[in-house]
């Protein structure tokens, strides 16, 4: 069984909105962190808690670049990589498929090799939900076919199977997390942020892509650590797949863009654009079971509709505080 204290550890993308969170947590636990990010969505200001812990070591790097990436690897007696990094813009992924190719498939593709030529055995890998494609039955860890309809999808599926065949060959362990929405502090975007972001340019009306029957599950972000944590802590196998999400059904679009007008703008009337989906690669509706994160013994305490809540107060609370530093 591994803890995830006192090691020394790797995080790509360890300035952005869920990197971030895991990287101040690893070091809160004692772990020596290596963070590795382009700021290409991250920021800086993601960085302010790690950047004045002694145990924190930064690197602004692109993983397009493997020999940088190898440099940065065997510099340090790293027990596992945490990979975060991914094109996490659906949308900008359909506009452009190079986006994914780089950022979310050809990323894994060389911590994957970096890793095998420094001799690290074990990696934590942010995968998602995007992966499964449209189901009408509850989302499983072992449901299929798996056919995405994103590109990002698609490469986070890529991902996972390389990451299988790597532990068939040079892998101790992996650990895939597939993740629902997530939401919370230093988000770069997602609904709350896009909403907020509407309203702060003072329209006339709040757009909401879609009708707002979609309906999904939302989890926070402190949440989300918490339970890749256990999972890395507890799941003992050579390859482990979970699905990580709330204890509910989730949340719909028209009810978090009722709890975004609430919090920002209570007299601003919501427009919706129509259509059951948001966007190209848009999964409108899906469930998913996380039965087996819970035989592991790990439940969430927040339900979709409490983690939006909290969320949409503390993305409303940062947006309020950049306008303040900017007056």
């Amino acid at each position: 069984m591994s803890a995830a204290r006192n090691r020394v550890v790797l995080v790509t993308g360890a300035a952005g909105f869920i990197g971030s969170h895991l990287t101040d947590r690893l070091l809160e636990l004692g772990n020596k962190v290596v963070g590795i990010d382009n700021f290409s969505r991250g920021t800086r200001g993601n960085l302010e808690r790690s950047q004045s812990h002694p145990s924190f070591h930064f690197f602004e790097r692109d993983l397009s670049n493997l020999d940088s990436l190898r440099e940065i690897v065997s510099s340090f007696e790293i027990d596992t990589v945490w990979h975060m990094v991914a094109n996490s813009d659906i949308g900008a992924g359909v506009a452009d498929p190079n986006v994914d190719l780089k950022d979310t498939f050809l990323s894994t593709f060389n911590v994957l090799v970096a890793m095998r030529d420094a001799g690290i055995r074990k990696l934590a890998f942010a995968s998602t939900s995007a992966v499964y494609g449209v189901h009408d039955r509850v989302l499983e860890e072992n449901i299929g076919p798996l056919f995405p309809i994103s590109n990002y999808g698609a490469m986070k599926l890529a991902s996972e199977a390389l990451i299988s065949a790597a532990v068939e060959s040079y892998l101790e362990r992996a650990w895939i997390f597939r993740f629902p929405n997530v939401i919370g502090p230093r988000a770069t975007h997602g609904i709350i942020f896009d909403l907020l972001t509407k309203l702060s340019r003072k329209p006339v009306d709040l757009e909401v892509l879609g009708d707002g029957t979609q309906q999904k599950p939302y989890l926070h972000v402190s949440e989300l650590v918490e339970a890749m944590l256990w999972i890395y802590e507890h799941a003992s196998d050579a390859l482990n797949w979970f699905n990580i999400g709330p204890p509910d059904e989730g949340a719909t679009v028209k009810e978090i863009a009722e709890a975004v007008q609430r919090q920002a703008a209570p007299a601003t009337p919501i427009r919706f654009t129509g259509g059951n989906k948001g966007w190209v690669g848009d999964v409108p509706k899906f469930r998913y079971s996380i039965e087996k994160l819970k035989r592991l013994g790990w439940s969430p305490q927040l339900t979709s509709g409490q983690a939006v809540k909290r969320a949409v107060s503390e993305i409303h609370a940062e947006f309020q505080q950049a306008v303040a530093c900017s007056s």
